[in-house]
Formats: structure tokens, C-alpha cells, sequence
């Protein structure tokens, strides 16, 4: 409401017109949603005084619609609804240049390419699509979720810096992916690899710096049968 009122004053109008052809402001209402409210000089006098302009409001509701929507599309993976790899990867950067410590786990589903094989490319589907509903119950609204692309999953928990606490999470998002269940599949359970980092906010690093790490604790975590989730340690 402010802004609005400090948009409409008259007595600022001129200075802020200067040099300009129009100037406009954006806001909400109740009835009809965003709108666009704009100023534009009609004539000035022999000095060069403002002497009328035009003052309009337009309905964008719809314009904002379309903006939101493409600003959805490029930003979220359309299968699961996670954030896409760019997405992604730009949010948790954003944590680790504000040094915010927490846990980077990479996630990926073992045998997938035989999924695809035996019971074919939909149900594969399924079973991405199934894993990111899991994922996102596991985790929190402040957590960072992302599909790499494929079967390939990562999210960043921050604050997240004690391994016991990590383990009782891995346990929960193991247990979830063991409620999955696609008629397809007949029974055969998903398992899921996990390598996982932890960032102490203290050094600076970068996103690869981070994924490399976990990516190295994930090829330990392939090498045992069933769900399983490592962490990288300095002896790797």
C-alpha cells in the first residue's frame, strides 16, 4: 500500500517522469489481482513544465500467469515435480556462498536399466516418479531436492551435520522407499544407493567439490546388496 501511494503522488510526478516516456508499478488487489498502473506524459508547457499526463491501470493477472508458468517450466522437472539440475544446483550454491552447513546426498536406483528391460520404459517411469514422492516426504519444505536426470536424485539438508542424525534420516527414507509398491513389479522392491557429504560451513567449496565427494561414497554404497547409504570420510 506504501509503494502504491508513493507511486501516485503528484507532487513527485515531474522528477520522476524526467527523461522518461513512462513509468509504471505492480500490485495486487482483491478483486482482479496483479495489475499495472502507469504514468505517461502527455504535453509541457513553453519551460518545459509537465502539464497533463495519462494515468492508466491495467489487469495483468493472466501476464503473470503465463511469467509463473514459464518460470515453473524452467526451473522443475515435469516428471517428478523437483527442482530440475540447474534449478537445483543453484539453490543449494546459494547455501554453501551463505557457508550454511548440511548434508549433500546423491541417490541413485540400483538396477534401473533392468527395470527398463524386463517390465518396460513406463513402468521405469513409475519407478522415478514413485522415488521422488518418496523423497519429498522424507524431507523437509527448507530442503533442497533435485533430479539429476535418469534414475539419478541429489538434496541438500541443511543444518544437518551429525552422522547419527543422518543415519535415522537415511532409515526413514529407506523405509519409505520400501512402501513402494507398482502392481507391474510384482513385488520386487526397489533399492536404492546412497553416498552422501557433509559441508561444515566453514570453508568455502563449490557444488562439484561437494558432488564429487558424494559421488565417491555412492560408488562404496553400490557395492553392498540392498538399500544402503555411505558417507564420505578422508580415508576415501
Amino acid at each position: 500500500l506504501q509503494e502504491s501511494l508513493e507511486f501516485v503522488d503528484i507532487s513527485t510526478l515531474e522528477e520522476r517522469l524526467l527523461g522518461e516516456n513512462s513509468i509504471t508499478h505492480e500490485f495486487t488487489d482483491k478483486i482482479s489481482g496483479w495489475n499495472r498502473s502507469r504514468f505517461i506524459p502527455v504535453d509541457y508547457d513553453e519551460d518545459g513544465k509537465l502539464l497533463h499526463v495519462l494515468f492508466c491501470i491495467e489487469c495483468i493477472e493472466e501476464e503473470k500467469k503465463r511469467e509463473n508458468r514459464l518460470i515453473y517450466l524452467a526451473q522443475t522437472d515435469l516428471m517428478t515435480g523437483l527442482c530440475n539440475r540447474g534449478s537445483g544446483e543453484k539453490k543449494i550454491t546459494e547455501f554453501l556462498k551463505e557457508k550454511t552447513g548440511g548434508l549433500l546426498c546423491l541417490i541413485d536406483c540400483d538396477k534401473f536399466k533392468s527395470i527398463n528391460d524386463n517390465y518396460g520404459h513406463s513402468v521405469g517411469d513409475k519407478v522415478i516418479i514413485a522415488i521422488a514422492e518418496k523423497l519429498q516426504k522424507t524431507c523437509r519444505d527448507s530442503d533442497v531436492v533435485l533430479r539429476l536426470g535418469g534414475d539419478e536424485f541429489a538434496m541438500f539438508i541443511p543444518g544437518m551435520l551429525e552422522q547419527r542424525v543422518a543415519e535415522k534420516f537415511f532409515e526413514r527414507f529407506f523405509e519409505n522407499i520400501r512402501q513402494i509398491d507398482i502392481i507391474e513389479m510384482q513385488g520386487k522392491n526397489i533399492e536404492i544407493s546412497l553416498g552422501a557429504c557433509f559441508y561444515d560451513g566453514y570453508e568455502e567449496v563449490s557444488f562439484d567439490q561437494l558432488y564429487r565427494k558424494a559421488d565417491r561414497a555412492m560408488y562404496q554404497s553400490k557395492k553392498q546388496k540392498g538399500c544402503s547409504a555411505v558417507i564420505y570420510g578422508e580415508e576415501m
